[in-house]
């Protein structure tokens, strides 16, 4: 569980994702954010595009559960939306959107990932849950920090962010062949590492910072 650090957090997160996360954001992430403000904005809507195309994979690759393909429909429309809001931003604040290379975040998550069906979409699904309530909670932690414009944006976002942790988890339950604890157990414990141990390159799911 979550240690609340303010009152916004508890207003803004409902109690079941902040116990769904294995630990809070460090303060040191937060810091460094703050600090590097363009930087997270390129990588936050590199992340919206990369979570449309996560779940367009998934459409493709399981084309015979009609709950899942519309879910996966809904989510991606709504990621591409994100994307568009965060690069009319950036604009807005003159900053160029440009590749940037990818944190460790979600391929330290999915190195874990069963090769074989069931197992491999159960996993999948519930690594889309941990990367979108991540992604919940650190806006709900920055909007206190943030500008009022961008801070509006951010407390936009948690509700639908939320939404989505909710879809993938209940998809990764509908479609499992038996109770999936010890896997949201097991990816709980990857997710804390990655979030908690030192991370030499800055973006939005990155871990905490390293020291130079």
């Amino acid at each position: 569980m979550i240690a609340m650090q303010d009152g916004s957090m508890e207003a803004l997160l409902p109690a079941e994702l902040l116990a769904f996360l294995p630990c809070a954001t460090p303060m040191g992430w937060i810091e460094a954010a703050l600090a590097n403000q363009t930087l997270l904005l390129i990588d936050h809507a590199q992340c919206e595009k990369k979570a449309a195309s996560t779940a367009m994979s998934l459409m493709y690759r399981y084309v015979d559960r009609p709950l899942l393909l519309i879910k996966m429909s809904q989510l991606a429309r709504e990621e591409l939306l994100h994307f568009e809001q965060v690069v009319k931003l950036m604009e807005e604040r003159g900053i160029p959107y440009r590749h940037l290379s990818a944190s460790r975040y979600a391929d330290g998550l999915r190195q874990h990932v069963k090769r074989d069906d069931p197992q491999r979409l159960v996993d999948m699904l519930i690594v889309g849950a941990f990367i979108e309530a991540r992604s919940c909670e650190r806006f709900a932690r920055l909007i206190p920090h943030l500008d009022i414009e961008l801070a509006k944006f951010y407390r936009s976002l948690v509700k639908s962010e939320g939404r989505h942790y909710e879809d993938y988890l209940m998809l990764a339950q509908r479609f499992a062949d038996g109770p999936i604890e010890s896997r949201i157990a097991f990816f709980a414990d990857r997710e804390r590492e990655l979030i908690e141990t030192p991370d030499e390159t800055f973006r939005f799911h990155s871990g905490l910072p390293a020291v130079a």
